[in-house]
């Protein structure tokens, strides 16, 4: 990495830090279209990337990450973070076939919190109760502080198995342990309405709303605030 190159990587990624994604976006461009390949920029960007969502973004964010493959400072814990983000690319995409199986391959090398996490959301979203509820039980068994796990477990028995009664035990935890997990907030607000106690569920939901998405959030922030309205009439 040359000199320049690296000052201007510093300069994109405390634009993306600070939140000035459209300078972030435009200095990444500009590295990229010069033939920059370096991991040090083109992570950070497609994760940037993901979490702004969209097609584009998300078929921007996969060529990005293959060319990443080939980028000189690629670290075996790069590839972790390009694996984990070219599947959840590819799930965003319709691919939910190759993103379990990419997720899965690299869960059997090494197990993670961020592997569980990403697996056990998407067991989930693609409806297998029984493969939902296996993976997430194991996933809390390895880390019952993780508060990732805990939500998917909760999500399990919420969506998949009907049992609001022990989602909520799971929920509860999640929440005690991130208060601000956009998801656990959600899901605690359908309880409070559930009680008719609307002022408690927009509060969860202002908070969610303010919260910092990913591709793997049940809710976008454009779905949160639209209830939101609802909610305030």
């Amino acid at each position: 990495m040359g000199l320049f190159d690296g000052i201007k990587i510093r300069k994109a990624i405390m634009h993306q830090q600070k939140g000035d994604l459209a300078q972030a976006r435009a200095a990444y461009e500009e590295l990229y279209s010069q033939g920059v390949n370096l991991c040090a920029y083109m992570l950070p960007w497609a994760v940037m990337l993901l979490r702004e969502g969209g097609e584009e973004n998300y078929k921007k964010a996969k060529e990005v990450l293959v060319k990443a493959q080939k980028a000189s400072d690629l670290t075996p814990e790069r590839r972790k973070e390009l694996v984990l983000d070219f599947a959840v690319a590819c799930f965003k995409l319709g691919e939910g076939e190759k993103a379990v199986e990419l997720l899965e391959r690299q869960h059997q090398k090494s197990p993670s919190g961020d592997t569980y996490g990403a697996l056990g959301y998407i067991y989930v979203a693609q409806g297998d109760a029984d493969k939902a509820l296996a993976f997430n039980e194991q996933a809390v068994d390895y880390d019952d502080e993780d508060p990732v796990a805990l939500d998917n477990l909760a999500q399990t028995y919420y969506r998949l198995l009907g049992d609001k009664e022990k989602a909520l035990e799971y929920f509860t935890k999640a929440h005690e342990y991130k208060e601000s997990q956009i998801d656990t907030l959600w899901f605690l607000s359908r309880y409070d309405l559930e009680k008719g106690d609307t002022k408690a569920a927009i509060e969860k939901l202002e908070k969610a709303a303010n919260g910092r998405f990913s591709p793997l959030n049940y809710k976008t922030k454009a779905e949160i605030e639209q209830e939101l309205a609802t909610l305030r009439g």
